[in-house]
């Protein structure tokens, strides 16, 4: 299920000027952050509204945090869901939306593209071994737990921790089959009983998890929908940042 905030709440406007460069991986452009000689790294993934400033400014505080490498990937490959369709409140804007997902949204694609990136990156900077995490936004943190379950072994394709903010499209089959340390942060924004799923599921011996919702807070409070103006938003935004940045270092 997807969370109604994704067709609802549309992304703020920032003034954050981003510290990065772009550099194409695996065919991607992609938004890079990090030492030249990593020992850590992190595939970060967008929202459906793409490279928003928010965003890439959650990616430079995982680097700085963790003296860490972050990738952003531009899966959508600069089409991302536009702000003038939301809310969804017109047919015109629904069938947008629609031809959004089937084009250029699929979990399928996406993942097949992720794995590529995290094979050509691996390769690129050897010194991360295989001390890589993946992170999601809402769409993103679908991405996340699809690679982290099932198939996350080996060498160029491993995720050692994964982590989603807001996720969208919750399901306990995704939780049941993760066998990375996973720390998923919710807002009331996402189904209550399929987060509660998730917090019994990672409690089970086994399971290495957090889960933790942010009940002030709104669906994107971390991604491009992030009211960084607001005090209470930017002060949750920090701090879920700072949780993200702590369990990577732990299990990284």
């Amino acid at each position: 299920m997807t969370s109604s905030g994704c067709n609802e709440i549309p992304p703020v406007s920032s003034d954050y000027a981003p510290k990065g460069t772009y550099e194409t991986i695996a065919g991607l452009k992609t938004y890079v952050i990090g030492p030249q000689s990593p020992q850590i790294a992190i595939i970060d993934i967008y929202d459906v509204f793409g490279l928003a400033p928010q965003t890439l400014q959650g990616a430079d505080r995982l680097s700085s945090s963790l003296n860490a490498l972050v990738l952003v990937p531009d899966f959508f490959e600069g089409a991302c869901l536009q702000e003038s369709w939301v809310p969804s409140d017109t047919p015109e804007k629904q069938a947008a939306i629609a031809k959004f997902r089937e084009e250029r949204a699929t979990f399928p694609k996406n993942v097949e593209k992720l794995l590529e990136v995290r094979k050509a990156a691996g390769e690129k900077w050897p010194s991360t071994g295989d001390r890589w995490g993946v992170f999601g936004l809402c769409w993103g943190g679908k991405l996340v737990v699809l690679v982290s379950g099932k198939g996350n072994e080996g060498p160029g394709r491993v995720f050692k921790a994964s982590g989603t903010a807001h996720p969208s499209a919750l399901d306990a089959k995704d939780a049941e089959a993760l066998n990375a340390p996973h720390i998923c942060l919710a807002s009331p924004g996402e189904p209550a009983d399929l987060v509660a799923q998730y917090k019994e599921i990672l409690a089970k011996p086994g399971k290495v998890g957090v889960v933790e919702t942010f009940d002030t807070m709104f669906h994107g409070w971390m991604g491009a929908r992030a009211k960084l103006d607001d005090e209470n938003n930017k002060k949750e935004f920090e701090r879920g940042y700072n949780q993200i940045a702590e369990f990577f270092g732990k299990y990284l």
